[in-house]
């Protein structure tokens, strides 16, 4: 028996196969598609006078319009193969010469329903991933069905689409993404859910590992061509994880959306590859998602430019907020804080934002100091310190500690159905967890004191801001308090207005038993600071000095310079301090260039002697702050130890 001419199949015999591979060329790139072919008779379809007619020695008799274009065609191939046809000629009178048949709302446009007509004649046509939706909604609009004639368009199309089409990578999404243009038909006759369940399934089958042959991303791989099941073994050479990540991050947000959702719901592929796929998408399409703050303001200020498409972007981020994964580390806490920046400036929604900061909290141990930068555009503030403090609140609560020791039951019965081992590996796991808490913090409190030292310039920075974020982080979480003097520093120099009780309740947060030798020799000299932080830094450096070890030892030459003139103070002066922090050249710390020690006593026996409360202060003790707990508190008998420190500097201010 005599095969159909139009029948399509999947036979590989050059002379009678219909479905074959073809060189796509794109951006230089060669990519293996399918198409298909039909029909065998030349294209004898002409333009004249914007009419568009067919070359036959047979008068037409039916006049189609398309939106406004004008088709001289015959009845018989037509109403042959469409029934919707059938139906209107039958319905309009018959004329002498031409009957007119209106299609006002063809889906797919003349390319569409040209493609059908020449379908009817016989016309060679070609069918590919770019145009197969619009031929199926086209040939679904004319009724092109088996009713009509066997084997007819409709019946065509379904067989490469299953066969071919959705069996190849590229085709898929090529597919999908056209489905664009025609989204509710596209839904009606399941296109669009047969390319995501399609394009799900070749995800999960191997979602971390493929041959090059299975991608076909901007990066220029092959395709992989399946039809009939059959895959394309030409490369060996395996691709990195997420091979998938780059194609499909060409979709559209809600397609996009669709599919990601396929994805996690008919396997589990690991969550690192949805988060690197997320972060893909995110880069590929949200703007300024890798730049710094000062683009993404000039994007928020650029108001005339950016409304529509603000609200797109909007859309998008939620969208990739939603799809995150639960798991801890399936995103980087970078990427976190880049979408939240983003959704700052956009103005997303409260739970989107919330929601990210949650998922920053639960990984801040893993931010640097510049992904805290979110820009703030609610006030005059540089950064939005609200949002800092809501992740350091959320990352304290992700830290409970937990139990020290092994839990004790009561009941006897239970106590000895447990055995001793079990019991032990539960503590022996509570002390690694609580031991990974510790260390988070430290990490987190390093982390904070750098932001401290960047957001301290921010000359509208409230104080009661600088303080709440200082006070974030529990005390044993900072090792020494030296970055958070630097903070102070930077502070105090970028607010001169501030008053003495301000410079005093700012620096309660500060812990001068916890300052390193070269901090003190700083702060000592910084005129900037209030006199009783002056004071406890010479009276900790002194007891620190005469009771280390237990034994009465000298008083180091740098401290003790600070109480005599002996010696050249300018040589004993001279060396400067300075730490690891990158930051500003007028922040590191100095020494050089200070007052001499001379002057240097004179002031502070002066403002000793102005200051209402030091008697007051030394009586009940210095630093009454909650927030400090007595780590700024002299020691005991406070008056008679500085007694000691008070007539060798007056014996020196004397002598000069």
């Amino acid at each position: 028996m005599d095969k159909d001419p139009q029948q399509p199949t999947c036979d590989n015999n050059p002379r009678t196969r219909e479905f074959v591979e073809f060189d796509l060329v794109a951006g230089g790139k060669i990519s293996n598609m399918k198409f298909m072919k039909l029909g065998s008779r030349p294209d004898t379809f002409y333009t004249t006078e914007a009419v568009r007619a067919v070359s036959s020695e047979v008068s037409s008799d039916l006049i189609v319009q398309v939106k406004g274009s004008r088709y001289l065609l015959h009845k018989f191939p037509l109403l042959s193969k469409c029934l919707l046809l059938q139906r209107l000629c039958s319905e309009i009178p018959e004329s002498k010469h031409h009957q007119i048949v209106q299609l006002p709302d063809f889906p797919g446009g003349i390319e569409a329903f040209e493609l059908c007509a020449k379908f009817c004649y016989g016309i060679t046509i070609t069918l590919s991933a770019h145009n197969i939706v619009s031929a199926r909604c086209a040939a679904e609009y004319l009724q092109m069905t088996d009713e009509a004639e066997k084997g007819n368009l409709i019946y065509k199309i379904e067989v490469f689409f299953n066969s071919c089409v959705l069996n190849g990578w590229k085709d898929s999404i090529v597919t999908l993404q056209s489905t664009r243009a025609l989204p509710s038909w596209s839904e009606e006759l399941g296109i669009t859910s047969r390319c995501i369940d399609a394009i799900a399934s070749k995800v999960l089958a191997n979602p971390s590992r493929v041959n090059l042959s299975n991608s076909c991303s901007r990066r220029g791989r092959d395709d992989i061509s399946w039809c009939n099941g059959s895959e394309s073994q030409r490369h060996d050479k395996p691709v990195s994880k997420g091979w998938w990540a780059e194609d499909i991050a060409e979709l559209g947000i809600d397609l996009y959306w669709r599919t990601m959702i396929a994805i996690k719901s008919v396997g589990k592929p690991p969550s690192s590859l949805i988060g690197e796929a997320l972060r893909i998408y995110a880069s590929r399409w949200l703007p300024n998602i890798s730049k710094d703050s000062n683009n993404a303001n000039r994007m928020e200020s650029d108001s005339d430019s950016v409304g529509k498409i603000n609200a797109k972007h909007r859309l998008l981020l939620e969208t990739i907020t939603s799809l995150l994964p639960p798991e801890k580390g399936a995103v980087s806490c970078s990427f976190l804080l880049k979408l939240l920046k983003a959704a700052n400036i956009l103005n997303a929604s409260n739970s989107s934002k919330m929601e990210l900061v949650r998922r920053v909290g639960i990984q801040l141990e893993e931010a640097k100091v510049s992904d805290l930068f979110i820009p703030s555009v609610t006030n005059d503030m540089v950064y939005d310190v609200d949002m800092v403090l809501n992740i350091l609140e959320q990352f304290m609560l992700q830290g409970q500690s937990p139990p020290t020791s092994p839990p004790r039951v009561k009941d006897g019965f239970e106590r000895r159905r447990r055995s001793r081992s079990a019991e032990k590996s539960e503590f022996q796991e509570s002390r690694r967890s609580s031991s990974a808490s510790h260390s988070s913090k430290i990490k987190v409190a390093k982390l904070v004191d750098g932001y401290l030292q960047q957001i301290a310039h921010d000359r509208n920075l409230p104080m009661s801001k600088f303080i709440a974020v200082a006070e974030a982080v529990p005390e044993f979480a900072r090792l020494d308090h030296d970055d958070l003097y630097r903070a102070i520093d930077i502070y105090l120099k970028a607010h001169p207005d501030l008053n003495k009780s301000d410079r005093k309740r700012l620096c309660r947060v500060l812990d001068c038993k916890k300052l390193s030798m070269e901090a003190c020799t700083h702060a000592a000299q910084n005129e900037r600071l209030p006199l009783r932080v002056v004071v406890q830094v010479l009276f900790f450096e002194q007891a620190r000095a005469t009771t280390s070890g237990g034994q009465v030892t000298d008083i180091p030459s740098n401290i003790k310079a600070l109480f005599t003139s002996n010696g050249d103070p300018r040589r004993q002066m001279t060396a400067s301090f300075s730490t690891n922090a990158t930051g500003p050249a007028e922040d590191q710390w100095s020494i050089s260039g200070q007052k001499s020690p001379t002057s240097r006593i004179s002031t502070l026996r002066m403002k000793l002697a102005e200051d209402d409360e030091l008697d007051e202060n030394f009586t009940n003790g210095i630093g009454t702050s909650s927030n400090v707990k007595g780590n700024c508190l002299l020691p005991g008998k406070p008056k008679r130890m500085f007694s000691k420190l008070w007539p060798i500097s007056r014996s020196a201010s004397q002598r000069h």
